[in-house]
């Protein structure tokens, strides 16, 4: 048994590799970032080649600069940007158009035509998720629709359709392995999540041949090997990037939860075997799992997280550096009435209001920058804890504790104002990388390098926890002026 498990972090804007050993210490890291390709308004491509020799490249750079043999390392887990679609020719191993990324807006028609034609309610009841060109489904079709002859060719199971974890697994087995694990299945519109299988009406609406769809597997489990230095090493983990956190932060039972705070927030809580239908406009979707075990989860996506705090420093010059808001916002004992609604691009779950605008509310001739900074990180928390609201109604669970990870995590005063507004005790890691970490723990436990999830679970360290020490009277008062701001944002630009 080797002395490392490798986790290949494919994110939206570069390629990680991340060395684990048996203790979950970072032995090493590199990156390398990749092209960006928008070739209209609101399309969004890479190039699935370029995607592949950036995340090899790093792959091979770690292992020579920390001077390490192919034969340490027990296991490769991968964990990549989810619902992202490639297409590619079986027999040469290229694809055959540009990587569709999931912010690209180009198939909206195409969801609309499904919702049209009376399929709304099917694709909640069967995917878990709302009808939207954020999915793969409709840019599955869309390639087929513009690349001459590729359905045809589709039907003969001569073109391969995979995410992006699919695409590198095939591209690392060299074409021995067609697999996707359940969480990225579950994101891409056309998997029955209740019965774990492709949706033949959904893939009769889209005019997607089966034969070019991936076998879907458990997260954890060998999927083939990689020929590394002449080594055979096991990929054995695949998760999709927020249900890979999820584990990775050991949120293994039913009520667990953790929140990412990057440029948006992902809330995402293991509801065990039951598969929620949310009525607070949350998706439903499968959660990274083990030894065969099938759990689910409900999430909800805040739009702009950290995002608001890079427009106070690059668009209000309010702040020079990201990490000086929370220092400043701490500067002044509350905001003085002042709220801020970061709905510049409408808002998520669970108000799901593409029209809603953003707006600052409250200012009074005594404001001041730093109300406007502090309500601009109260905003990231009150946004979160919308969601935890809507997840607590959709499963009668109280969330009392929220582990947390991602850049803004490192805010103190924002990890206590999330603490303070939402009751919930927060819990920070020692390891902030928790995607990579549960890309490292499927692949480790599938292979026996660690002895399943009660071993990783003793092992998960807190950096720093926060506790609520806000009086209830004053959180109810906070909380009324909040969601008054939000309705005074809602439907503006309709």
């Amino acid at each position: 048994m080797g002395k490392y498990v490798l986790a290949l972090d494919q994110g939206t804007t570069s390629s990680r590799a991340i060395l684990f050993d048996r203790e979950q210490n970072i032995i090493g890291l590199t990156q390398k970032e990749f092209a960006q390709i928008y070739p209209r308004e609101g399309w969004v491509e890479h190039d699935p080649m370029e995607i592949y020799s950036s995340q090899y490249a790093v792959m091979m750079e770690l292992i020579t600069q920390k001077d390490i043999s192919a034969r340490d390392i027990a296991a490769i887990g991968i964990t990549n940007q989810r619902e992202t679609t490639i297409l590619w020719d079986k027999q040469t191993g290229r694809p055959i158009y540009n990587a569709i990324v999931w912010q690209c807006r180009r198939t909206s028609d195409l969801v609309d035509d499904l919702v049209e034609n009376g399929l709304g309610d099917h694709i909640k009841k069967t995917t878990g998720l709302v009808p939207d060109a954020y999915f793969s489904g409709t840019k599955i079709k869309w390639i087929l629709d513009h690349v001459e002859g590729s359905r045809d060719r589709a039907r003969k199971g001569e073109i391969l359709f995979g995410t992006v974890d699919s695409w590198l697994i095939w591209k690392l087995t060299n074409g021995q392995g067609h697999v996707m694990d359940y969480t990225n299945a579950s994101r891409t519109m056309i998997y029955n999540i209740h019965k774990l299988d492709w949706d033949d009406t959904l893939l009769s609406a889209l005019d997607i041949p089966r034969a070019m769809l991936p076998q879907v597997c458990p997260s954890g489990m060998v999927y083939g090997t990689a020929n590394i230095q002449g080594v055979e090493i096991p990929i054995a983990g695949d998760a999709g990037d927020q249900q890979a956190a999820l584990f990775g932060q050991c949120c293994f039972e039913k009520g667990e939860a953790k929140n990412t705070y990057g440029t948006g927030c992902f809330l995402l809580m293991n509801t065990g075997t039951e598969a929620y239908e949310s009525q607070n406009g949350l998706l439903t979707t499968l959660a990274a799992g083990v030894s065969g075990r099938v759990q689910y989860a409900l999430e909800g996506s805040v739009f702009v997280g950290g995002a608001v705090i890079q427009w106070l420093r690059d668009e209000m010059r309010l702040i020079t550096e990201s990490a000086d808001a929370g220092y400043y916002g701490g500067k002044v004992p509350d905001t003085g009435g002042v709220y801020l609604v970061p709905a510049f691009t409408g808002l998520g779950a669970p108000y799901w209001d593409m029209y809603a605008r953003g707006c600052i509310l409250g200012i009074t001739r005594g404001t001041k920058r730093y109300h406007i900074i502090r309500a601009a990180e109260e905003s990231i928390a009150y946004q979160s804890l919308d969601l935890i609201r809507a997840m607590e109604k959709d499963t009668g669970t109280k969330i009392t504790e929220l582990k947390v990870d991602g850049g803004a995590s490192r805010d103190h005063f924002l990890m206590q104002f999330q603490a303070d507004i939402s009751g919930a005790r927060i819990r920070r890691p020692r390891i902030r990388e928790t995607t990579a970490l549960g890309a490292a723990y499927l692949a480790g436990i599938a292979v026996g390098f660690w002895q399943g999830i009660e071993e990783v679970r003793g092992t998960w360290q807190q950096d720093r926890g926060f506790t609520p020490q806000m009086d209830e009277a004053v959180r109810e008062k906070l909380l009324a002026g909040w969601h008054k701001a939000v309705g005074r944002s809602r439907a503006w630009a309709e």
